[in-house]
């Protein structure tokens, strides 16, 4: 019988056609792509969303920092509900809600009120992505080439984070506006929650065992 440890034992080749051809796999990448975006989005142009509002420079410096502090919250509690329910379903949530939580933002007028709360809100959905989807590869692939793994999914994060730095721009640079930027985050957002629903998270390990 083949256990867990066994199939752990796959040459790396291996493990790399195996997560190729897992559909999760693509999934989870595409969900973290996005991840990606957004981040830098928010990251590098929030302070100049908030200044071409009339905002004062220390109201997004203020934001980066909640951000900052309400990561370690989100990411605490999200580590924390990965090991009560499953990975899939809190993944999906979390864009879900940061969606929902960015298209409140444009929606209402931006003052220091409004951009706390969405710091603050956005903060605690920053990176709990990372414990989830670490966590989905090393359940569905098992840990022994989990670094490589996950480091692939992390690149495509990166990407991610190029176009929303670097597009996020562009769109201003081309309009004058981020409201394009921000319609498109919101529907990425949407699209990568409802991609990681379908992921089948069963460890290849265990549906490799006889009946």
């Amino acid at each position: 019988m083949r256990t867990a440890a066994s199939a752990d034992a796959i040459p790396l080749g291996a493990a790399l056609r195996q997560a190729a051809g897992h559909r999760g796999y693509w999934l989870l990448n595409a969900g973290f792509f996005v991840c990606g975006f957004h981040i830098a989005f928010v990251s590098t142009h929030l302070p100049a969303v908030l200044s071409d509002a009339g905002l004062d420079p220390g109201i997004g410096a203020r934001a980066l920092a909640l951000i900052g502090l309400f990561n370690i919250l989100g990411s605490y509690a999200f580590g924390v509900a990965a090991d009560r329910l499953r990975k899939k379903y809190v993944l999906s949530w979390i864009y879900f809600a940061r969606a929902a939580v960015m298209a409140l933002f444009v929606v209402l007028p931006f003052t220091p009120l409004t951009a706390t709360l969405f710091a603050c809100a956005i903060g605690f959905l920053w990176l709990g992505t990372v414990p989830l989807t670490s966590g989905l590869v090393g359940q569905i692939f098992g840990v022994r080439y989990l670094s490589t793994l996950f480091g692939i999914v992390f690149m495509s994060h990166q990407v991610g984070a190029f176009f929303g730095a670097w597009g996020a721009g562009f769109i201003f640079a081309q309009t004058g506006s981020y409201d394009a930027a921000w319609t498109l985050s919101i529907g990425i957002a949407l699209l990568a929650g409802l991609l990681n629903l379908p992921i089948r998270d069963v460890p290849l390990a265990q549906r490799a065992r006889p009946a």
